[in-house]
């Protein structure tokens, strides 16, 4: 039986869910928004199906040396609908058009972050653009299964540990399934987030129609967030000046597994990684126009094939990956706990009626300082000064 002692050591992947034969296991929410599973012990066969399909109990190495490429989709309408350089489209609709289905994060009409499938090439658009939150995985796993099952190809994206957990469920290779994940900040509160959006809600008298969380179409490096409402107005602030992005980027309301990630490592489990290529300008300048840039890590033969299949989709340069990931550190290393994140928490229900001014309380100290390491920007030693 799956037990979670310390919250630090669920991913919240939900492998466990899909792998209980009795289906006695469902992810509740705790008081801070996350998802835990919780077990029907009166259901529950103890056959520890649960256990050997947990990433974290049983977790899996690989080691190899991943290559690196700095890469824009030539399709210019695909590229500005996307976060970066547009290139999961690219590989997606491979995919589909070879009879496969493609797996990724997409906003439900509530507006709940799920992991769903799609064989249409239309389906695709859901799941472009970054989503700041942690979807919930459902029974995809168990859908991928009965794919593979019937020998259909599926391209499985998610976060870092969400691959992870459905590798461990899946429990052999196939060759039928790619898995590509993102470089990955952290996934914050969903409670958080729904306060954020209510007030929202609120100030504009209307519900949400639709949510960006990085509208370039200005700048992809000075990104915005937008929320569209019903009555057609918008809200809509970079990403130095939102309230929950200041928040989020601070490391204020991240799952508590995010601060000592099991899943990131130069040495993934996925066949492709996939990300925004921050600090391009100091590694190929010639690919940076500030619309949006992708960083690849192809981590597997697998992942050769299929990148190397579709490179005359793409402008693209091989770049060293030392150098790469020296300026998108997201990759290899957790971000630190906010020290005062605890505090945040505490006061979260109490301050319900005004999150924006809960989260300005913790926030006071350098956000600029945030966002360069988050940007992976390589300071002079008079700019740290500065900073200090």
């Amino acid at each position: 039986m799956i037990k979670i002692n310390q919250k630090q050591n669920c991913s919240g992947c939900s492998s466990c869910v899909n792998a209980c034969p009795k289906h006695c296991i469902e992810m509740v929410e705790d008081n801070e928004g996350f998802l835990y599973p919780q077990v029907d012990v009166s259901k529950c066969i103890d056959c520890g199906l649960c256990e050997r399909a947990c990433p974290i109990i049983n977790k899996v190495s690989t080691e190899h040396t991943p290559t690196a490429y700095a890469c824009i989709n030539k399709n210019e309408n695909i590229r500005l609908q996307s976060s970066s350089g547009g290139v999961f489209t690219i590989i997606a609709e491979n995919v589909i058009n070879n009879g496969g289905v493609v797996f990724g994060a997409a906003f439900d009409d509530k507006f709940n972050l799920v992991h769903i499938y799609t064989n249409t090439i239309l389906g695709i658009s859901k799941f472009r653009g970054s989503k700041y939150l942690q979807s919930k995985i459902g029974d995809t796993y168990n859908q991928t299964k009965e794919f593979l099952g019937k020998g259909t190809k599926v391209l499985f994206s998610g976060t870092p540990c969400q691959i992870s957990g459905l590798l461990s469920y899946i429990g052999r290779p196939d060759n039928n399934l790619i898995c590509m994940d993102i470089i990955c900040h952290g996934v914050p509160s969903p409670k958080v987030f729904r306060m954020y959006r209510t007030k929202l809600e609120k100030q504009h008298c209307a519900t949400t129609r639709r949510i960006t969380f990085k509208c370039k179409d200005s700048s992809w490096k000075n990104y915005s967030i937008s929320l569209l409402f019903s009555n057609n107005k918008e809200y809509k602030k970079v990403v130095m000046q939102d309230i929950f992005m200041k928040g989020f980027l601070q490391n204020l309301y991240l799952r508590p597994s995010c601060y000592d990630c099991k899943s990131k490592s130069l040495n993934r489990l996925s066949d492709i990684t996939i990300g925004d290529f921050w600090g391009i300008e100091n590694i190929v300048p010639e690919l940076d126009d500030d619309k949006g840039t992708s960083l690849i890590l192809v981590n597997s033969d697998k992942g050769k094939t299929m990148f190397n299949q579709l490179r005359d989709k793409m402008i693209l340069k091989q770049v060293n990956c030392d150098e790469a990931i020296k300026y998108n550190s997201s990759a290899i290393e957790s971000v630190p706990i906010n020290s005062k994140r605890d505090k945040f928490f505490k006061n979260l229900d109490s301050r319900s009626d005004d999150i924006s001014e809960l989260i300005s309380k913790y926030t006071k100290i350098s956000f600029f300082k945030r966002v360069y390491r988050k940007m992976g920007a390589i300071l002079s030693k008079e700019k740290r000064k500065l900073l200090k």
